[in-house]
This record gives structure tokens, sequence and C-alpha cells, in this order.
């Protein structure tokens, strides 16, 4: 091993590797190489990093996946040029915030195949962060945070225990791929129909019922979905009570029809009250009279056609979750929705 650090020394090498090699701890003459850019420690049984693995201050890429961390070396906040982190199959339980805070120029970082249970809101500080991999890990949340990785292009989470994605993801407009099979989804957010460049989504193994409001309309090259549990098109007996709108509904989607209106004097008063505007976010239009609404007056699924509507190869179907305002809208002729029925 020595004659591997020689050779480079004297070379003035940029890149070493010590894979394989049985290592316990990091080399003392390592330490020296201060020229270095790439490392890869991966393959040993490293348990530890020393403290003066900060004389690598050019480091690059440093590869400690199949070692024995129990944590993330609180030393590597001060390898500041860091842009490929590898930590997989370790012994990992937790993320570091103060790490994760200090290595704003990372663009890689791989998790995978620990015990990870959550992701600290510092992640926020990964601004150039590209790819993000945390497969196989004990994650039961992720953080809204995430939503500030802006520059994000692929996330994989498959694996983990996760119920819910914030909805803060709809942020990451450079997504193009979003792994999250073989979790305890319920749902998708809604507004994952912003990320205009997402091509591959793989959701399969979770307990999705349907796809959120206009998920069609994104251009996906590869669906994976199956292994859920997608409601089917049976028909059922409809009860349809009568519709009776609470005052503060009316309100809302007076208002909501006026802010359209950029001329009207609702338009331009409505951002001098931020509670109101905030309210109102939330609300929703109708898929069939495009009318806006506060409160979803009643949840329908249409079956999209995946080859017909969002041109992929596949022959299936998938139910896309759609909102109406009221029954009128409901018993109106010519649209496609289904009422989803309660069990």
């Amino acid at each position: 091993m020595a004659e591997y650090v020689v050779r480079a020394s004297h070379g003035k090498a940029t890149s070493l590797s010590l894979s394989s090699k049985k290592l316990k701890e990091v080399p003392q003459c390592v330490l020296s190489l201060t020229n270095l850019s790439v490392l890869l420690l991966n393959n040993n049984r490293i348990t530890a990093l020393p403290s003066q693995l900060t004389s690598l201050l050019h480091l690059a890429e440093l590869n400690l996946g199949n070692n024995a961390l129990k944590e993330i070396p609180a030393v590597l906040r001060h390898l500041e040029s860091l842009k490929k982190l590898y930590l997989f199959s370790n012994q990992i339980t937790a993320v570091s915030p103060e790490v994760m805070a200090a290595l704003r120029n990372l663009v890689v970082l791989n998790l995978n195949h620990n015990q990870i249970q959550r992701l600290p809101p510092e992640m926020k500080s990964l601004r150039k962060l590209r790819h993000l991999s945390v497969l196989d890990n004990n994650l039961e949340e992720v953080p809204a945070e995430l939503g500030h990785l802006t520059k994000l292009s692929e996330m994989n989470l498959t694996s983990n225990k996760l119920s819910r994605l914030p909805e803060q993801l709809y942020q990451c407009r450079e997504l193009t791929k979003l792994h999250v099979a073989r979790n305890q989804l319920t749902s998708l957010p809604e507004g994952i129909v912003a990320l205009e460049k997402l091509q591959v989504l793989d959701v399969a193994g979770n307990k999705l019922s349907m796809f959120p409001v206009e998920f069609h309309l994104l251009p996906l090259k590869e669906l994976h979905f199956e292994g859920n549990r997608f409601v089917h098109c049976e028909p059922v007996p409809s009860v349809q009570d009568a519709e009776v709108l609470a005052l503060k509904e009316l309100v809302a989607r007076f208002v909501l029809w006026e802010n359209r209106n950029r001329f009207s004097l609702i338009h331009r008063r409505l951002p001098n009250y931020p509670l109101l505007t905030a309210l109102l976010a939330n609300g929703s239009c109708c898929a069939v009279c495009l009318r806006p609404f506060l409160t979803t007056w009643l949840e329908c699924v249409h079956f999209v056609s995946l080859r017909k509507d969002m041109k992929m190869r596949s022959s299936l179907t998938i139910p896309v979750r759609a909102l109406l305002c009221s029954y009128k809208c409901f018993n109106t002729e010519g649209h496609s929705y289904y009422g989803v029925a309660i069990r």
C-alpha cells in the first residue's frame, strides 16, 4: 500500500485509489498529498477519519463507500471543495446538520444502504446539488427544505418508509428523474405537475390510489407504478346531498374569480392582505366549468391512456385525480370524470 502513496507523492498525483486494501484507518502518509482532488477509500474497514484530513484542501471527490462508519465524520465540514461524496453501505444512522451546512459545493451525495431515519433542514445549503441518493435507508420523512435544491436533477429515495413527500418538491424544477419506489406513499404532491423536465418517475410498490391533478401533462418518458392500490372503474350507487355552501366558501369563490381579472379592484387590493392571499392560494379549479373554488367539493378521477394522452409506449391507463366544484358540474353531460366512492 505504501508504494501507491510514494508513487503518488513523487508524481504529484491529483488522484489516489486505496480501494479494497483492508484498511481500518486512513494512512498518515496520505495526508501529506495536498494536491489530491480525488481520494478513493471504498471497500475497506474504516471506522473514523483523522482530523488532519483538513490538509487536503483541494479534495473534490471522496469515496468512503462500503466501510464501517457509524456517523458522517465531522471533519468533512472543513472540506469545502468537495463536489462528490460517497458514503454508501456504511452504518450511518444520522446525517450531520453541521456537515450538510458546510458542503456548499457538493454536486453528488450518495448515502445509499445505511440506517438513516431523517435528513436535516440544513440540506437546503446544498444549493449546487444535482444528484441525491438515499436508497435503502429508514427515512420516515424528508424535510420541506429540499425545495431549496433548485439544481437537483436526480433524486433516489427508493426503499424507505416515507408516507408523504413535501409539497415544496415542485420548486425543484430541474428534476429529470425521481425514484420513490417501495415506500408507503398514499399520494403525490399536487404541485408535481410543475416539474416540467421530469422524464422518469418510479412510484412502484407504494399505496397510491390515484395520481395528482393534471399529472398527465408531465413530459414523462418512463413511468413505473406497479404494486399500488389504484382505484378501479366499478359502478356503485351514488347519493347526492343538497349543495349548501358556507358563506366563507361563497365569498372565497367570488374573490378567486374576481382575482383573475387584473383590472378588478379585488385583484389590485388583494396583495395588501397577505393572510387572505395565503388562504386563497390553497384554492383549486373545477375540471368541468373551470371556475375557482376554495374547499374541495367533489373528488373525482379520470382514466388517462399512457399511449394516447402521455405519448408513452405503454398501452395501460392510469387514474388521475380531478376536482369538481359542485354536483351540478358532476351531472353535466360530455365529461369523463367519475366520482370516487368511499367505502
